[in-house]
């Protein structure tokens, strides 16, 4: 057995995390609910998600069955969207191309959409105990430290190098539940242990053939992304209130907030009570501003102007992709963070500042 194996085997026994909610049984749609919501998100913030969703819908079946609008409603809040929409489409190939019966290969998980290698793998160790190697953000900084490989994990010469030493790092002899352990030690020293900031290397079990500690270059270790200034961009979201209800609009499927539920937006040199008159039919008294709110994706940084519009004609808006709802209700939907944010800030029932505006301002 590897160096790395046997000790994290050993390590985990005491200090491993045991207890998490998907930990508790070999379901393949529970361990693939859980490592999707975990992507890029951690183990704190997506419990509570992870209990309502398995809570509501126990069974690919009933994922299946759900409309999308109720999926992305219970996601919303824990970003990345598209998990949720490839979650609920790979639910769909589920019954269709494998009859119910999630599948057992890494290969044919990894065919699934939202999907990719190392995910595919976790899932197939921790379901189906498959000897397979992950390699995460959190297990990557690890194999970069103690292997002491330079690079950017993200550009392919460096990822390549870090996949042969997970290849290399795992357990021979994976029966009675040994590659389970193995996996789970990776994902919790990194998660623990091993950190981006501060990592406790006095705990570490791997700290006496760790290329980054004994070298004292743990700060070098896995090499930083290329700096490149991320562009800025703009865009205005009309809040339009007619009898203390509020106009949302379900988006395009594909993009940015795909299928989510936001104000009318427009660009930020359109004029907002023209586009009101001539594209959704319905005459507004001049727009109040409201404090910008900054957003930041991966590739790049939005800042959203608010507009508070009252509404003084009857709205004769009847898209089935429309809805007037009151604020409070839209949190229930889905909808993207800063919509969210924007609610709960200007429209929320002990927000007196807003009602005031909104009296006034009518």
């Amino acid at each position: 057995m590897s160096f790395i194996a046997s000790r994290l085997i050993h390590w985990h026994h005491d200090y491993g995390r045991h207890h998490l909610p998907w930990q508790q049984n070999r379901d393949p749609y529970a361990v693939w609910l859980s490592e999707i919501m975990l992507q890029q998100t951690q183990v704190n913030t997506v419990i509570p998600y992870y209990t309502r969703f398995m809570q509501t819908f126990p069974t690919i079946a009933s994922l299946t069955q759900a409309p999308l609008d109720e999926v992305l409603a219970l996601w919303s809040g824990l970003g990345y969207y598209s998990r949720a929409r490839n979650l609920h489409l790979a639910a769909q190939k589920i019954v269709q191309n494998y009859h119910g019966q999630f599948p057992a290969t890494r290969a044919d998980i990894q065919q699934l959409p939202g999907i990719g290698r190392s995910t595919a793998a976790a899932i197939a160790v921790f379901a189906f105990g498959r000897r397979e190697a992950i390699l995460d953000g959190n297990v990557k900084r690890i194999f970069a430290r103690f292997f002491g490989i330079s690079g950017y994990p993200g550009e392919i010469k460096t990822q390549n190098r870090l996949w042969e030493k997970a290849e290399e790092s795992l357990p021979i002899d994976c029966c009675n539940g040994v590659i389970e352990i193995y996996t789970q030690a990776l994902m919790d020293l990194g998660a623990t242990v091993c950190t981006r900031h501060t990592p406790r290397c006095e705990s570490c079990p791997l700290q006496s053939q760790c290329v980054a500690f004994q070298e004292q270059r743990i700060d070098q270790f896995p090499g930083s992304k290329p700096r490149k200034a991320l562009p800025q961009k703009e865009t205005v979201f009309l809040l339009l209130l007619q009898q203390q209800k509020l106009l949302l609009q379900k988006r395009a499927a594909s993009g940015i907030w795909g299928a989510l539920w936001c104000p009318p937006e427009i660009a930020i040199d359109v004029d907002a009570a023209d586009y009101c008159q001539h594209q959704l039919g319905i005459q507004v008294e001049k727009p109040f501003e409201l404090p910008s709110l900054d957003h930041q994706f991966t590739h790049f940084k939005l800042r959203i102007h608010p507009r508070l519009l009252h509404v003084v004609s009857d709205s004769h808006i009847t898209e089935t992709e429309s809805i007037w709802i009151n604020p409070v209700d839209a949190l229930e939907h889905g909808i993207p963070a800063p919509v969210r944010k924007l609610l709960k800030q200007n429209f929320l029932p002990d927000n007196l500042t807003m009602i005031a505006q909104v009296k006034n301002y009518g």
